[in-house]
């Protein structure tokens, strides 16, 4: 990417963390959002960390079922761990680069590394999109909120739909894009590219012995996401349900696909405020939590990703080193 895109990415994300942040404190009381910091139930916070933290163990699990026979991937958890740490402390989400960095260090290619990461992400985005459609439909939320879920989940059910077929049959799928696209060899080159590394990640879906433990594991991240998001409540002494721990979290995945500053400051913030006041909690109580919750998932994922690039020797200058992925590799 040329250096004054990236640029413009970076600062865009700036204004965009800057802009939410002015609007969330602008006329909020901050004396009594500190006040509310101050009575922070800290047992119920270290329990939260836990959960969070559980939930990238888990996580680095399924994703070791996700590599293909043969692959032998090694240090996953802590290449989750240093890619989440990239993405809290490096501009576009370059995380993910250290994180595929540190994993095709061990053995697999990094195209298949790239491979599984993107079947990852689909898998999150299912579940999010699973998870805001529960939300949806049993909190009362503005028209103009709900059309927006509604066609997210419509999104979601097509995206799925898509998975199934190319995981089932990936050989005709390929031969579709070829007759769509074979007039214009550009699009098709990059179409064929892009279907070749999804198809490849997806070899593990296709394999029963592989798919039910990434069901299992995949159910078993976001019951530790959960619980993370619903122990912080009670670490904020929010009386609040686990369905507004489930809205909070769709929010929250929704916000951090946008553009922001690293660590995604303000979009949290933003997610978690306009997710609560579906739930009748003043701004600057949520406001509040947002930030409670913020810190208690950055700082330690932060402390312990940079420790982890000492034991994997590794430099944070790897992140500017894209790798290059081919379909071919």
């Amino acid at each position: 990417m040329p250096g004054a895109a990236r640029l413009v990415k970076i600062l865009l994300g700036i204004a965009i963390s800057v802009a939410l942040l002015v609007y969330l404190f602008w006329n909020v009381d901050v004396r009594a959002v500190l006040a509310r910091l101050a009575d922070t139930q800290w047992r119920w916070l270290v329990l939260s960390m836990a959960c969070n933290l559980a939930s990238l163990w888990a996580r680095s699990i399924r994703w070791r079922h996700l590599f293909p026979r043969g692959s032998h991937p090694a240090r996953l958890f802590n290449a989750v761990m240093i890619g989440y740490m990239g993405n809290n402390v490096l501009p576009l989400r370059a995380g993910e680069v250290l994180r595929v960095y540190v994993a095709a260090r061990h053995g697999p290619r990094v195209s298949t590394v790239v491979a599984t990461l993107v079947v990852e992400r689909v898998l999150d985005g299912l579940a999010i999109g699973l998870i805001l459609a529960t939300s949806l439909t049993l909190v009362p939320t503005p028209r103009e909120i709900a059309w927006a879920a509604e066609m997210f989940g419509a999104f979601v059910f097509v995206l799925l739909l898509a998975l199934v077929v190319i995981a089932v049959a990936p050989l005709p799928c390929r031969i579709f894009i070829h007759s769509l696209t074979y007039r214009w060899p550009a699009i098709e080159r990059r179409l064929l590219q892009a279907f070749d590394v999804m198809a490849d990640g997806l070899q593990s879906m296709r394999r029963p012995r592989q798919l039910v433990p990434i069901v299992i594991w995949s159910v078993m991240v976001w019951i530790f996401v959960v619980l993370a998001f619903w122990t912080a409540f009670w670490a904020a002494s929010l009386d609040l349900s686990l369905l507004a721990a489930l809205t909070v979290i769709a929010f929250v995945g929704l916000g951090v696909s946008l553009p922001s500053s690293p660590g995604f400051i303000g979009i949290i913030q933003a997610a978690t405020v306009l997710a609560l006041s579906f739930f009748g909690v003043p701004r600057a109580d949520a406001l509040s939590f947002s930030l409670l919750l913020h810190a208690s998932q950055f700082v330690p994922v932060t402390v312990w990703g940079l420790a982890l690039l000492v034991v994997e020797h590794v430099s944070l200058s790897a992140a500017s080193q894209r790798p290059v992925v081919s379909a071919s590799e």
